[in-house]
């Protein structure tokens, strides 16, 4: 099977955490986004992958060797590809047609799931929905009682159903899918101002595909600082954390502490993140995550993101910090 993740948008909503580095590159816990999913693929399918494509708004040389080193993690062989200019889910992974064949999944880079990854054989591809309370935010499916999908809706503005499509495709066939994606290309067929997977969807359904709709157990998001923080909370439940003494500081679990990290005269926790080599002294921090290489000192933080290479020390409750920032009285 093939893998391919398509990773060129903008990240505008988790700005200013997105200007410097991609939303599926920030690290959780210690391990970034992207390479949880690869991880979670690799663990949870009975299929197994032999490619992964990655798909990039454009070049990028430092971001392409991360990517190429979570695939080596998983033994996999990696290809890259360029979306250029975004104009929507189906012309993004159009950019990926050379692995448009046999059976493959794609999998959008700000969704981690808990799901066993088992295909129903009697449909020509699985479609994974998780219900949820306002689905005009996103595409649903409308199914049958065989639990075969009978619509494709995007972001309905009325509220026909509430299967929302977490952002996982499995195809028997990826051939189908290219000859469709290709079409709709082709003849310009543009769906709320872009190219629409959910069209390609709908259209393969009317040719008489069908398609299973997947339910899955747990959906994490990371498409906004506030999920990004409820989704870091629910992550940390699952590590098994051992933490080392630091000087004069009481540490209240869940809580993830990288190597090189010093901490001094400090309340951490309950769920924390801290990258390596991060010093903090005088403070008191809960609920945040905080990047790799930062020096914080006299903070009460509660609810923030702290980005890679930032010195803070004044006081404050809230805050969401980009990379290579320095915020000082």
């Amino acid at each position: 099977m093939n893998l391919i993740i398509p990773m060129a948008g903008r990240g505008t909503r988790l700005r200013p955490q997105t200007l410097t580095t991609p939303k599926p590159l920030i690290e959780i816990a210690g391990k970034t986004i992207v390479q949880r999913i690869v991880d979670l693929v690799a663990k949870e399918s009975r299929k197994k992958i032999k490619n992964i494509g990655f798909i990039l708004e454009k070049k990028d040389v430092k971001i392409e060797k991360m990517l190429q080193q979570v695939a080596h993690k998983n033994h996999l062989s990696c290809r890259i590809f360029y979306q250029g200019s975004p104009q929507g889910t189906a012309h993004a992974i159009y950019s990926a047609k050379e692995l448009l064949s046999g059976p493959i999944l794609i999998v959008f880079s700000d969704t981690i799931f808990e799901t066993k990854l088992d295909f129903s054989s009697d449909s020509d591809g699985c479609i994974f929905v998780k219900e949820v309370e306002d689905p005009s935010a996103y595409g649903v499916v409308k199914t049958n009682s065989k639990g075969h999908i009978t619509d494709f809706i995007e972001k309905p503005t009325r509220p026909t159903s509430n299967l929302a499509i977490v952002g996982m495709y499995f195809f028997k066939n990826g051939q189908y899918l290219l000859r469709e994606l290709k079409y709709i290309l082709d003849e310009k067929i543009i769906e709320k101002g872009e190219y629409q997977l959910t069209t390609a969807l709908e259209n393969l359904k009317n040719k008489n595909l069908k398609f299973t709709a997947h339910k899955i157990n747990k959906w994490l998001d990371f498409g906004t600082p506030k999920t990004l923080l409820s989704s870091h909370k629910e992550l940390l439940k699952t590590q098994k954390i051992q933490y080392q003494d630091f000087s004069n500081t009481i540490i209240k679990p869940p809580c993830f502490i990288d190597s090189g990290v010093v901490i001094k005269d400090s309340k951490i926790g309950p769920n924390v993140s801290i990258g390596k080599d991060t010093v903090i002294t005088s403070s008191v921090i809960t609920d945040t995550i905080i990047q790799s290489n930062c020096t914080i000192s006299g903070a009460h933080l509660k609810n923030s993101i702290i980005g890679k290479f930032v010195e803070y020390s004044p006081n404050a409750t809230e805050l969401n910090i980009g990379d290579y920032s320095t915020l000082k009285k």
